[in-house]
């Protein structure tokens, strides 16, 4: 057994069975017992015991490395949803590129569906250097079990070094199952991706705890590296056309591409302004709103201006807007032009979701206020006066 009672030593003093966090340890008899069903070797009894009546034996884990030299280049998955592609993708592709030219690599996009080849030449405008495409009325639309093993499939035969994907419903769907498949980490959620300069490999960068800290997480023995990253997080790389691409055409038997569901149809959500995540405009409420019917302020300054209406968290969770309007580490990552937040206090969960806007105005009646550290410009005071005067100015203004 990898963990017993010397008998003779022990005297039944408790001091084990306090610190056992399973509540494993009983004394029976004065004499220390454990239920080998309920410990799990962590060990915390041993320097407990004072007289040195537990032994602990730790076999380490054998486990046979795979052979990375011949792993090479990065992948994006190419996510497309009714035969257009997505704009993570191209975000991705752009990332790509810089992290390419520090290896030495190519970009590859792996595109799935059916009848995409008016998609193949703007993928490479904007970073391809090779297109991975898979073709086949059954694939057309995105289906958890043949997408992955058709993945798996490409990743076994041509063993890319680093394999990125958007971290969109689609994307972590697909990327973790993946993973799981070909036995590869993942890192879900990345706000950053760089190349270690000296062991050349992925440096991911994503919010932990809550979001109180950025970690960096690496994969420096198992290929793939694989991560997942947020929509808008990246900036997509200018469409050049004189750039040249190859096109690879796979094919597999058609016993790949079955499916235990049938896909009866893709419903857009009905958004009575402009998409959030797509919007140069976002004009956000948080708890400073009060209640749902004051989200017609900021929802009528959204009209004049042409942008999307967000929320934070806190105004989700009380019901107030939908969740597809939250903006954050748990909801969605923007980047417009402009960025105007409500009665937001500006908690770190909120700012991930938000800070690489170009420009920021928050309007909080608290001075100190964590939102005011990250804006470009702030206005302390009453939002209930301040939005309706906003409103009615660039009303004003823009109908000249």
């Amino acid at each position: 057994m990898p963990i017993q009672i010397i008998v003779e030593k022990c005297t039944g003093c408790t001091l084990c069975v306090k610190v056992c966090p399973f509540d494993a340890i009983r004394i029976m008899d004065k004499k220390a017992v454990i239920n080998l069903d309920k410990c799990n070797l962590c060990g915390a009894c041993v320097p407990a015991c004072k007289f040195k009546a537990v032994l602990l034996e730790k076999t380490p884990l054998k486990c046979d490395l795979p052979d990375i030299k011949d792993y090479k280049g990065i992948w994006v998955f190419i996510e497309q949803k009714k035969g257009k592609v997505q704009s993570v993708a191209y975000e991705l592709l752009g990332k790509s590129q810089e992290l390419a030219k520090k290896l030495g690599c190519q970009v590859s996009g792996v595109l799935i569906g059916n009848g995409l080849d008016d998609q193949l030449d703007e993928l490479i405008w904007h970073g391809a250097d090779n297109i991975y495409l898979v073709e086949a009325p059954e694939i057309a639309e995105f289906q958890d079990e043949p997408y992955t093993n058709i993945l798996v499939e490409l990743i076994k035969k041509h063993k890319p070094e680093i394999v990125l994907c958007g971290a969109t419903s689609i994307g972590r769907s697909l990327i973790s199952r993946v993973a799981v498949n070909i036995k590869a980490g993942l890192t879900a959620d990345c706000t950053g991706l760089d190349i270690d300069p000296d062991k050349k490999i992925l440096l991911q960068t994503r919010p932990a705890f809550g979001g109180n800290i950025m970690a960096t997480i690496i994969s420096p023995n198992y290929r793939p590296q694989m991560a997942t990253v947020r929509h808008k997080v990246m900036q997509p790389m200018a469409p050049d056309k004189h750039r040249k691409g190859k096109i690879i055409k796979e094919s597999f038997d058609a016993s790949l591409y079955f499916s235990r569901t049938k896909l009866l149809d893709i419903i857009e959500e009905i958004e009575s302004l402009v998409n959030l995540a797509e919007a140069d405009i976002i004009v956000s409420g948080g708890r400073g709103m009060g209640n749902a019917e004051n989200f017609k302020i900021l929802e009528e300054l959204a009209h004049v201006l042409g942008a999307a209406v967000g929320s934070s968290r806190a105004a989700v969770d009380a019901g107030w807007m939908p969740y597809s309007h939250q903006v954050g580490q748990t909801g969605r990552t923007v980047s417009p032009k402009i960025y105007i937040a409500c009665g937001i206090s500006g908690q770190i969960q909120h700012l991930v979701g938000m800070q690489s806007s170009k420009i920021i105005v928050a309007i909080n009646k608290d001075p100190e206020a964590p939102i005011f550290k990250v804006a470009t410009y702030g206005i302390v005071g009453d939002l209930f006066q301040v939005v309706p005067a906003l409103t009615k100015r660039f009303k004003e203004v823009l109908r000249k």
